[in-house]
Order: structure tokens, then C-alpha cells, then sequence
């Protein structure tokens, strides 16, 4: 499957977004089609050997929407647009308001202030009533005009069955006008009636005085019937709602714009003499040449220099020199962090004091700067479950509300016979309704919170991780790198004859090959003490219990001293087994001796590693690893939020509820194997829990995929990372709870604006039906519906801006 981001131009309301994703969705090798209504843009996954990219945006531009491909540069561009689109809505709603004010004083002064109401010269309309509805005619044109596009794409979607909210608008506007015009026209004819019996009354009968006297009544009656005020405000005030909420979408993805715009332009690089690569840092600096190149001409294996206060253009490695960078922008912490040879150095992250040769690994999209943006923009580009409801309803939302506005205002026309009043119902049903708010409630609530959360490090996936993460009331901590630091380092170290160094000599060196953290800090530990290690001959990993290895003949007073057959001089390889008592148990050794001395290290929270020579038990290796500074009130705050905590490990009993006890863990689960883990998650889930994993290991990846939600911890593999729904990028526990709490925050946002969007709809269609003044209370007048209408999206677009006020530490 191919997936694919698309611009999509053209958009007004959520019925749009339907449509697209209809339309597009029944296309054969189209997988998924999501459209979110705030960020304009169609997430698409497709099979390429089914359908091409070019057929679905023939398809989109073909139902009136426009569909365009995203650039490298198509942050700036976007934002540029939108601001110039900004502008010229401005532009039109003041041309609008213009026109509109004065319209509508002409229009309700002498209903409000009486006959006596000052009006302009000639615009009374008992002695002028045709200029009087000609001036309302004028001034109403340009307001139309201002607002052409409601029609054309209203109209253009009525033609095309996909009637959105530019349909009612347009619809309901219409209406008002057409009939106006036909009030405008009625009047001219009884005026010119009117003047012609006043003409034949100065010599006529007492029938053509009688005539001429209904005349006025008549166009009396007929002004009644001019609605222009109404639709030029229902055009302004919309028009003034939606350059409101064209700016609050802006803001709602200003976290995503902030991360793009982290990135320098250009890298200074180096080249030799011939303007070739140089891979070499060590070379005669005179063949070297440095040249500032766009960052898009970065390659992997370029040499690139940074000098103090510069950005780091790229990924990658140091090669020379040393520094200290701020990362704060990638982890959320606010010191700097050391960097020499060797060291990893990330995009976007700022050179703070010294100057640095480093060699380009990943560059472009691969950096880890791109894909956090690219992260993060597919957790704004996904849906949430509870949105599903609104999605179902915006689909046929529009279509129901023609429906409705024509049998209620057909049935107030037969119980009143009065055009006017139906009319007047019939333009509040389609102007109060609002399929945007329902399009907007649950997107631009995602885009502030995911927002929000990259803003602090936490990298969620997408809005079913935020409502998954929101319902968690169990959390399941992996012990190594997550509560712990992840560098353990050996404390203890207990032979059962010989001298301690000959012991850690032997198990370092069958430790040496090991990947495993305990395995690393052993055989670092025994080279830092200046140990000579042996290369074993054989070596096997034995997952979830220890290491065995054949080594060279020991040269070590402890194989000479417990009457193992290895002694000085003898070429015979030595058998050596590391690892737990399950593996000391299934390779039958005894172990009865050291039993008391591993309680007592493992009830330190120190972990005892036995080591076997030759089938017989040679004595113990303690390693510990430091808590974390943060596991201790991240446990405590998830309890305040009424969480249970687990911790689940391969170490001991003893160790394992040393290590719980010390951090206020509810339950340790320990000497769970690697492959296990993912089981006893399931337990957990059949238990009836909402289970959160943290974990930062490949041995946490199966657990990760299996729990409701997955946080893997920054520092961890890619493989952890790619399985988990969270991301926490500064390794710091306490993101544990604040990403919860987050969610949390986000979901009820999201049901709040639900909750709004469908209530506004709910309570307003039937209020402007004529439901209150059916029981004496007030009719709806139309501009109100207008305003209220204008009002419910952005009331939705504010309510999510909230969150970017979330104080996430609290």
C-alpha cells in the first residue's frame, strides 16, 4: 500500500469532507480515504498497481473540489495562502458590513422607532415606498456580491446531489431575496396604480376615491415583504464567522508550524580542492574547502561543520571536536548536553559552545526532526472513534435540513396562509444549522492536543491512541531503562573460592558478546578495572536467563581451587554458564551455597547473576541499576489520578519487589520472560483493565503491540518506538502521567464540542421551526439564526484552543 497526503482546496463545512471521503473511498485500490476539515488535507492509502495518484484527484477536482500534491515547501506556501485568504475575507466582510449596517437601519427604523423615525431624504416609506425598496435593493448587491461564492459552490453542490452548508446559505438567501424582489415589483405596480387613481379621483367618483385611498395600505403591505435586510446580514455575519474561524484553525496547528520552521536553510560542508566529497576529517586541511550549500543537497556521508549558536543542519555522528548541544526542541530538556567523537548529534538541536566536524547520516525525511513532523501530522490527519457518531451525521446533515425547512415552512404557509411567516421559518432552519461545528468538534480538538504534547516531548499517533490512552487504568512499567536508568553497574562480586577478580575475569569474558544491559555492564565493569577478557570460543544467548560460552583454559585461581579439571597450563576450553537460577536449575547446578548471599543482594534491589564453571556453582555477580529520579512521583501522580501501577521484570522475586517497594509500585510481576511479557498484559486486559505499556526494549515490542496503549521511552530501540501508539521523547516518567492526563483532557474536549455541536443543533432547528412561539413564546427572527449560527464553529474552534493552555506538570 502507497500513502499519500493531498491539499484540498474548497472545503467549507463537514459535508465536503464527507463527500470526498465517499467519493473516494468507493474507488477500486483505494484503501482509506480520511479527511480532516481543519487542516484541509486527504490522507490517503491506495494500492499503485489498482489505482494511480492522478485518477483520485481527477476524481476529487471532478465533484468540485480541488486537489493538489504536497510540496517540500508547502508549509511557508500554505501559510502564506491562508494568510493572503485571510485577508481578503476581511476585505469582503467589511465591504459586507458596509452595505449591511445602513440596510438595516433603513430596513428596521421605522419598525423600531415608529413612522417618526429619522431616515434619509426621500426614503420615507409612506411618501417613497418604491425608492424606499429600491435603496434596500441597492445596498443589498453589493453585499451578494461580496458573498458570490456562498452561491457558486452552494449551487454547484444543490447540481451535484452533495448539498453543504453553502447550499442553506445559499438557498436560504436566495429565498429571501427573490422574494423581495417580487415585494419590489409589487409595490412599483400598486405605485403606479396608486397614481393613476390618484390622477382619475380629481374628477372621478366616490368608488375611485375609495381606491385611491387602499393604494398606500396596499404598498404598506408589500413593504412587509421585503427580507433584503435579512440576507445581507445573514451573508455578513457568516462571512465574519468564517474569517473567525479561518484564523483559529491557523492557530490550532501552530505547534506543527513551529517544529517545521526548527530547521536551518543551509550546512556548511566540507569539500576538497576539487569540489568533490570529503569523507575524510583527518585530511591536509589545505585541500579543504568549506561551502554553504542548501540543506537539501545534504548527503549521507558528508562531512559537515557547526560552529557555536548555529543549528545542526541534519542527522548524524561527531567526528572531530566537541561540544554542548541544547535538545530541548527533540526531548523537552532544557540543559544542554555533552557531545565528543562518537556522539550522536540530531537536526534542528543547537550548537551551544564549541565547534564540530560531524559525519551525515540521515538527512531529509529520514532525520529524526521529519519524522516527529511526520508523526505528529498523521496524528492530526487521523480520526478519533467517538468522532464516528459526527461523521455519520454530517454525511446526511444537510440534505435532512432542506428537507425539514421545506415541510415546516409548507406547513406553517397552510395553517397561517401568511408567505411572509413561512418564509421567515424556512430561512432561519437553513441558516441556524450547522454541519461545521460537527466537522471541526473532534479534528482541530486532535491537532491542539497532539499539539501540545510534541510541544513537551510526547509524541502521540493519532486520535484512537489519544481515546485509548485517555480510558487507561492500569499502567505496566518494563524495569531496565524504564524505571531504571538502563546503566547498571556492578556492585558485588562473590567467588566461591579464588579471589573476586579471577571470578568477574571469567564471567566478563562470557559476558563479552552480550548485548543485554546486565551482560554490557559486566564485562565494561571488568575492563574499566583493567581485566583482561578472553574471546570466547563458542557463544550462545539463552533469552530470558543468561549467557553460555566456551572460553579458552582458564588461567584463574578459582578454576584451580574448586578442583574444576581447568587449571594453570591446561589447554582445555572452559565451560561457563551466567545467567539466573532458572537457568542454574536447568543446567543442575547446585547453588545451595550462595542461596543466602543472593537474597541479601537481591533484597537491596541489587540483581545476583550465578556463575557455573564446568556444571558447578563458582559464585555470584551483583549488578544494580539507579532508579530514576522521576519513577518515584510519576507512580505517585498516576495513583493520585487513581491508576494502577505494575512493573514487570525478568529479575528475582527479591529484586524485583525491592525495586517495586522503592518506587511505590502496586504490583511487581517478576521473572517474567521476554516472551511472556505480552501475556501477562493479556491477563491483565482479561481482567478487565485498560492497560498502558511502558517500555523501551525489542523485548517490549511484542507487549507495546499488545496492550490498549503503548508508550515506549525515547532513549529506546526503533523497534519499541515503531510499536508503541505514544512516543516519549525525554525518557523522563513523569511524561507517563502527563500524557494521560493529556488525553484525558483531549477526549473530554472533544465530547464537550460534540456535545455542543450536536446540542446547538438539537435545541436551535427546532427554535427556529417555530416551536417556542407555537406556546406564545418568540419567533426567530433570521439575522439571529445567522449570528448564532456564525457563533457555534467558532465557539467549537475556541473551546479546543483551551488545551493549548494544558499545564501538563500539574
Amino acid at each position: 500500500m502507497t500513502t499519500q497526503v493531498l491539499d484540498i482546496r474548497g472545503m467549507t463545512c463537514a459535508a465536503c469532507s464527507q463527500r470526498i471521503e465517499k467519493v473516494v473511498g468507493r474507488m477500486k485500490g483505494v484503501a482509506n480515504a480520511n479527511v480532516n476539515l481543519a487542516t484541509e488535507r486527504l490522507f490517503l492509502e491506495y494500492d499503485e498497481s489498482l489505482i494511480g495518484l492522478s485518477e483520485v484527484m481527477g476524481k476529487i477536482d471532478s465533484i468540485g473540489y480541488k486537489a493538489l500534491e504536497l510540496q517540500k515547501d508547502s508549509a511557508d506556501a500554505d501559510r502564506l495562502r491562508k494568510q493572503k485568504q485571510i485577508r481578503i475575507m476581511w476585505a469582503k466582510f467589511i465591504v459586507s458590513a458596509v452595505f449591511s449596517i445602513p440596510l438595516v437601519y433603513i430596513a428596521m427604523a421605522p419598525m423600531v422607532g415608529g413612522m417618526d423615525a429619522p431616515l434619509p431624504f426621500g426614503l420615507d416609506p409612506l411618501t417613497g415606498p418604491l425608492r424606499y425598496a429600491i435603496a434596500e435593493l441597492i445596498l443589498v448587491i453589493p453585499v451578494i456580491c461580496a458573498g458570490y461564492r456562498f452561491y457558486v459552490v452552494g449551487y454547484r453542490a444543490l447540481v451535484m446531489r452533495a448539498p453543504n452548508m453553502d447550499s442553506l446559505i445559499a438557498v436560504g438567501t436566495t429565498a429571501a431575496v427573490a422574494y423581495s424582489l417580487w415585494g419590489v415589483v409589487r409595490i412599483a405596480q400598486t405605485s403606479g396604480a396608486a397614481q393613476n387613481v390618484s390622477m382619475a379621483g380629481m374628477g372621478g367618483s366616490m368608488g375611485e376615491a375609495v381606491g385611491a385611498a387602499g393604494a398606500p395600505a396596499a404598498m404598506n403591505m408589500y413593504l412587509d415583504h421585503l427580507y433584503f435586510e435579512s440576507a445581507a446580514v445573514i451573508i455578513t455575519l457568516i462571512m465574519l464567522g468564517k474569517t473567525l474561524e479561518a484564523m483559529s484553525k491557523g492557530r490550532t496547528g501552530e505547534a506543527i508550524k513551529k517544529l517545521m520552521g526548527l530547521a536551518p536553510k543551509t550546512a556548511f560542508v566540507l569539500r576538497g580542492a576539487d569540489g568533490l566529497r570529503l569523507q575524510d576529517p583527518n585530511a591536509d586541511s589545505g585541500s579543504l574547502t568549506e561551502i554553504e550549500i542548501p540543506i537539501d543537497d545534504v548527503l549521507p556521508g558528508d562531512l559537515v561543520i557547526v560552529r557555536p549558536g548555529a543549528k545542526i543542519p541534519v542527522d548524524g555522528t561527531v567526528v572531530s571536536g566537541s561540544t554542548s548541544i541544547d535538545e530541548s526542541m527533540l526531548t523537552g530538556e532544557s540543559l544542554p548536553v555533552d557531545k565528543r567523537e562518537g556522539d550522536k548529534v540530531y537536526a534542528a538541536t543547537i550548537n551551544t559552545t564549541g565547534s564540530i566536524t560531524f559525519r551525515a547520516e540521515k538527512v531529509g525525511s529520514d532525520t529524526a526532526l521529519a519524522q516527529i513532523i511526520k508523526l505528529v501530522e498523521d496524528a492530526q490527519g487521523s480520526k478519533a472513534p467517538i468522532a464516528q457518531l459526527a461523521d455519520v451525521v454530517a454525511g446526511i446533515f444537510v440534505p435532512v435540513v432542506i428537507g425539514i425547512a421545506v415541510v415546516v415552512g409548507a406547513l406553517w404557509l397552510i395553517a397561517t396562509r401568511d408567505p411572509a411567516f413561512a418564509l421567515g421559518i424556512f430561512i432561519s432552519i437553513l441558516v441556524i444549522a450547522c454541519p461545521c461545528a460537527l466537522g471541526l468538534a473532534t479534528p482541530t480538538a486532535i491537532m491542539v492536543g497532539t499539539g501540545k504534547g510534541a510541544e513537551q516531548g510526547i509524541l502521540i499517533k493519532g486520535g484512537e491512541a489519544l481515546e485509548s490512552a485517555g480510558r487507561v487504568d492500569t499502567v505496566v512499567f518494563d524495569k531496565t531503562g524504564t524505571i531504571t536508568e538502563g546503566k547498571p553497574t556492578v556492585t558485588d562480586v562473590i567467588a566461591v573460592a579464588g579471589g573476586s577478580d579471577e571470578l568477574l575475569s571469567i564471567v566478563a569474558s562470557a559476558e563479552k558478546p552480550s548485548e543485554h544491559p546486565l551482560g554490557r555492564a559486566i564485562a565494561q565493569s571488568a575492563e574499566a578495572s583493567g581485566i583482561e577478557l578472553a574471546t570466547p570460543l563458542s557463544w550462545e544467548s539463552l533469552t530470558g536467563l543468561g549467557v553460555e560460552a566456551t572460553l579458552p583454559a582458564a588461567v584463574s585461581a578459582v578454576a584451580e581451587e574448586t578442583n574444576f579439571e581447568a587449571n594453570v597450563g591446561n589447554e582445555k576450553p572452559v565451560s561457563v554458564v551466567v545467567g539466573n537460577l532458572r537457568l542454574m536449575g536447568e543446567r543442575g547446578v547446585d547453588t545451595g551455597s550462595l542461596a543466602q548471599e543472593a537474597e541479601r543482594l537481591a533484597a537491596e534491589g541489587k540483581t545476583p547473576m550465578y556463575a557455573a564453571i564446568d556444571g558447578r556453582a563458582a559464585g555470584l555477580v551483583a549488578v544494580a541499576d539507579v532508579v530514576k529520579e522521576s519513577s518515584k512521583a510519576a507512580v505517585a501522580r498516576l495513583h493520585e489520578m487513581g491508576i494502577r501501577t505494575v512493573m514487570l521484570t525478568g529479575d528475582n522475586l527479591r529484586t524485583g519487589k525491592a525495586i517495586a517497594k522503592q518506587v511505590g509500585i502496586d504490583e511487581a510481576l517478576c521473572e517474567v520472560l521476554p516472551t511472556d511479557k505480552a501475556n501477562e498484559i493479556k491477563r491483565l486486559q482479561s481482567e478487565g483493565r485498560n492497560v498502558a505499556m511502558v517500555g523501551d526494549g525489542i523485548n517490549d515490542a511484542p507487549a507495546l503491540a499488545s496492550a490498549d496503549i503503548g508508550l515506549a521511552i525515547g532513549s529506546g530501540t526503533d523497534v519499541a518506538m515503531e510499536s508503541a501508539d505514544v512516543v516519549l521523547m525525554r525518557s523522563d516518567l513523569a511524561d507517563v502521567p502527563a500524557a494521560i492526563y493529556l488525553s484525558k483532557r483531549t477526549i473530554r474536549n472533544i465530547k464537550q464540542n460534540l456535545f455542543w455541536a450536536f446540542g446547538y443543533n438539537v435545541i436551535g432547528i427546532p427554535v427556529a421551526a417555530g416551536l417556542l412561539y407555537l406556546f406564545g413564546g418568540p419567533l426567530l427572527n433570521p439575522m439571529f439564526a445567522a449570528a448564532a449560527m456564525s457563533l457555534s464553529s467558532v465557539s467549537v474552534l475556541t473551546n479546543a484552543l483551551r488545551l493549548k493552555r494544558l499545564d501538563l506538570k500539574q
